[in-house]
């Protein structure tokens, strides 16, 4: 009941404002590319091992799963599943990418790399970038033009060379070799990036899977910033229902920033709203006033103004 309302809220919200989100694209996401960029991975959501049989995954460890779909031009999830966390991210692969169409883009870490999948996208049609797994046993079939950007250390047309993986994936691909900075390191190190892209620049490649860690700013905002991490219940029901409505909340307060044309980030909306949870005000006058010399926003009621002495209540 919780996920099928948060999917009709979305879509309702969508229906009722159609440039819903597309203010909140990821900053990081290159402009140059005019379709729709996805992320897709999963985040653990610790739990108790003793009170959550269901969500066991090791001797004295419990976790939920959620794997999501992230679409990176307006920040909100295309598809999510939760599910215990001993299931494994790519067995829901297939499932996540699913919907996705002709000429969209999607965007993962190696953890995803089934080459049948993979196979699967190119035939219908969508481009994907993802990270070679270090084990991936390839031969190279073609060098392309050298880069001018000298971070780009190999860019090359490669098969591979194990007969399962190459049954699964008879075609071959493309492969980027270039130096990267990760978030929060000062020095570059060296990274394999692949693609069934042969068309865009290598320093395209590269930009697209660092694009990637949009996803990981939207798990960070409903871990942290809406607190998922203390649950009210110990079965699977009462997860999911939590789970669940923190993305609700979530899609609520992003609508509440497009209406309201909010200006900060995520976390001030909400420590701003939170602060003002118990009191009945207009809210997009408060959201539109915040951080200026204006008058305050209007005071609708109060609860202390249903008090009545002589009936007690």
């Amino acid at each position: 009941m919780a996920e099928a309302l948060f999917w009709k809220v979305l879509a309702s919200l969508k229906e009722r404002s159609p440039q819903f989100g597309e203010e909140r694209r990821y900053v990081a996401l290159p402009r140059r590319f005019k379709k729709v960029i996805y992320s897709m991975d999963s985040t653990k959501i610790q739990l108790v091992a003793n009170c959550m049989n269901w969500a066991k995954h090791r001797r004295r460890k419990a976790a939920a799963k959620m794997h999501v779909r992230l679409n990176l031009n307006t920040f909100l999830p295309g598809f999510v599943v939760i599910d215990p966390a001993k299931i494994s991210d790519p067995k829901k692969a297939r499932e996540l990418c699913a919907a996705l169409q002709e000429g969209e883009i999607v965007t993962f870490d190696k953890a995803y790399n089934e080459f049948d999948h993979l196979h699967d996208l190119t035939d219908r049609g969508v481009t994907w970038v993802g990270r070679a797994k270090d084990n991936m046993a390839y031969e190279i079939v073609g060098e392309r033009p050298a880069s001018s950007n000298p971070d780009i250390r190999l860019d090359a047309e490669i098969r591979l060379t194990n007969p399962q993986t190459l049954a699964d994936y008879p075609d071959s691909f493309r492969l980027v070799r270039a130096m990267v900075k990760l978030e929060g390191k000062e020095e570059k190190v060296e990274m394999e990036f692949i693609t069934n892209n042969f068309d865009w620049a290598a320093t395209s490649i590269c930009d697209l899977y660092k694009a990637r860690w949009g996803i990981e700013t939207f798990f960070k905002q409903m871990k942290q910033t809406l607190q998922l991490a203390d649950f009210l219940g110990h079965n699977e029901n009462a997860v999911r229902w939590q789970i669940w409505t923190a993305l609700l909340v979530y899609v609520l307060l992003r609508f509440i920033a497009h209406a309201g044309q909010w200006t900060h980030t995520f976390g001030r909306l909400f420590t701003l709203l939170r602060g003002v949870l118990w009191e009945c005000l207009v809210l997009f006058a408060l959201v539109r006033a915040y951080g200026t010399a204006s008058a305050p926003p209007r005071l609708t009621a109060r609860a202390d103004q249903a008090y009545q002495p002589s009936l007690g209540i």
